[in-house]
């Protein structure tokens, strides 16, 4: 009862956040299509399983004392940790692993580069951990060293990527994400919501093997040219890092000198999200209009003070560490554990930001956007 009351005040706060545009633009409403994002998960997992709700991942009583008994240890390895998504994460992971009584060894950060990440494996398993929790940073290039941590005796669960050749139950006990494929999907409707249905926009993607970047991109191009007719994608531009919001720059600077038509740009997180709104005021793009996949600090300002962020989609990276923190505890305890648990899509714009930063990140809006909202 509570999701549905919570789906009809995001489709409502939604509708009014943006305003009804005749339907008669679109091939689609999309703000029908937007009451509907949430309702149930889109994508599938990184072996093509479907996914399991993280409602279904429990822990009971007599388990939490059994875990708690074990005195395990924990090490979190990331593939970046310089964003909100990131530490939302690893919040969420050290308050449920708390809970649980295992104690958080490590936490590392690899900058999104492989080899770095490789290296932070092998230093925390001098630590012994019983558990990892990690999101590959390159599938192929850091397999051998999670195959050499599982060898190890060292219980691993996957944020949103898996290594190469790995397979649940086997190699590893679950892997967790975002619905990102709906994140996509969520991102595409508010593009064509924000600009009445037609207009050139480009699309800044991350030009990299990583799974659920690749769902994002893919989802976006794909609801935009079966549902939106009258809206262009006339320019592409991949970044690679590790700086980000300065490749996106750059990459959307250029696509708005090539082709001034564009009207709107979509980022493929938030962090490129800020680049774009760099590029836009840098060529005088007040108008532009900026849409991205996850909530982040930055982004919420610029919404919040009518910038050019006009929506955005967001993960709920705080529950999914929750849920990779007691899926761990399943391998501890040798529980069979779902392949793959994905969280649904939150689609986010000015109307309904307050209540979104809540659900995402489990504490009220910063003063910063609170500020920005007044």
């Amino acid at each position: 009862m509570r999701m549905k009351t919570l789906l009809r005040s995001t489709a409502i706060c939604l509708t009014l956040g943006l305003g009804l545009v005749s339907n008669a633009a679109y091939a689609t409403d999309p703000a029908q299509a937007l009451t509907e994002i949430g309702q149930h998960v889109m994508s599938l997992g990184p072996n093509g399983e479907k996914p399991e709700a993280a409602s279904s991942v429990k822990l009971t009583d007599e388990e939490l004392a059994k875990i708690k008994e074990m005195h395990a240890r924990a090490a979190i390895v990331m593939h970046y940790a310089g964003n909100d998504w990131s530490q939302a994460q690893i919040e969420g992971l050290k308050a449920q692993f708390a809970t649980m009584g295992i104690e958080v060894v490590a936490v590392t950060d690899a900058g999104f580069k492989p080899d770095k990440q490789v290296s932070d494996l092998e230093t925390v398993m001098a630590q012994k951990p019983n558990i990892i929790v990690s999101i590959p940073t390159d599938p192929v290039a850091t397999a051998a060293a999670y195959k050499a941590a599982a060898d190890a005796g060292a219980k691993l669960v996957f944020m949103d990527n898996v290594p190469k050749g790995f397979v649940a139950g086997k190699d590893y006990v679950s892997s967790v994400s975002a619905d990102n494929y709906g994140n996509g999907v969520a991102t595409a409707h508010l593009l064509a919501q924000a600009l009445g249905g037609k207009g050139d926009v480009g699309l800044i993607f991350h030009a990299a093997d990583f799974f659920v970047t690749k769902q994002r991109y893919d989802a976006v191009k794909k609801t935009l040219a079966e549902n939106y007719p009258d809206i262009h994608v006339v320019a592409e531009q991949g970044i690679g890092g590790p700086d980000f919001s300065g490749d996106a720059e750059k990459a959307a600077g250029a696509l708005l000198v090539a082709h001034p038509s564009i009207k709107g740009i979509w980022a493929v997180w938030d962090v490129p999200a800020e680049g774009v709104i760099s590029a836009a005021l840098t060529n005088g793009r007040d108008d532009l209009v900026i849409v991205n996949c996850d909530l982040g600090e930055n982004v919420a300002i610029n919404m919040a003070s009518d910038g050019p962020v006009k929506g955005l989609s967001a993960q709920r990276p705080y529950d999914q560490g929750v849920t990779e923190a007691m899926l761990a505890g399943y391998g501890l305890l040798g529980k069979q554990a779902p392949a793959y648990v994905a969280l649904p899509a939150l689609p986010v714009t000015k109307a309904n930001l307050a209540d979104a930063w809540q659900q995402v990140y489990h504490k009220p809006v910063t003063d910063k956007i609170k500020q920005s909202m007044q």
